[in-house]
């Protein structure tokens, strides 16, 4: 996996709902490793998620670039952005519905991060390609870093 991180310049972090506090952690923890390897990090969410992301970062160490997610589809399906990298954080259907939207719109590595309680269901429900982070997790981040930090390697 390491080649996909070697020569790529830009990611797509995109967050749905804020509803389980791992999401948070984890995102700000995969914008760090990103950009340590020089890879430029735009992350999509709703606006509590972006929020939540600010007020863990207020001087933008890890996070600078952040869009609305309605907004950011809209510049994919223009095709006025796109990514080399793609990681959709998942932990409901529609998490998975902007994976296949974005999987349809562009031609970009794509990452799910599945986690929460129903990792099984949503695993099952994916029918397109792409690579897969998973953890039964809600609340401990550290399970899911711990496989970032695999696949980064």
């Amino acid at each position: 996996m390491k080649e996909y991180f070697d020569g790529n310049t830009s990611a797509l972090l995109l967050l749905g709902c804020p509803k389980l506090p791992v999401q948070t952690s984890v995102a700000l923890y995969l914008s760090k490793k990103l950009r340590d390897k020089d890879i430029d990090v735009m992350i999509a969410g709703t606006d509590a998620a972006i929020n939540l992301l600010k007020v863990a970062d207020p001087d933008g160490h890890y996070i600078d670039n952040c869009i609305n997610l309605d907004r950011c589809i809209e510049d994919v399906a223009e095709k006025r952005v796109s990514f080399d990298l793609t990681f959709v954080f998942v932990h409901n259907d529609a998490n998975i519905s902007y994976a296949a939207t974005v999987n349809k719109l562009m031609n970009t590595k794509l990452f799910l991060i599945i986690f929460g309680e129903n990792t099984k269901e949503l695993v099952q429900s994916v029918d397109f390609e792409c690579d897969k982070i998973i953890a039964a997790t809600t609340h401990n981040p550290v399970p899911l870093k711990n496989k970032i930090d695999r696949l980064m390697e």
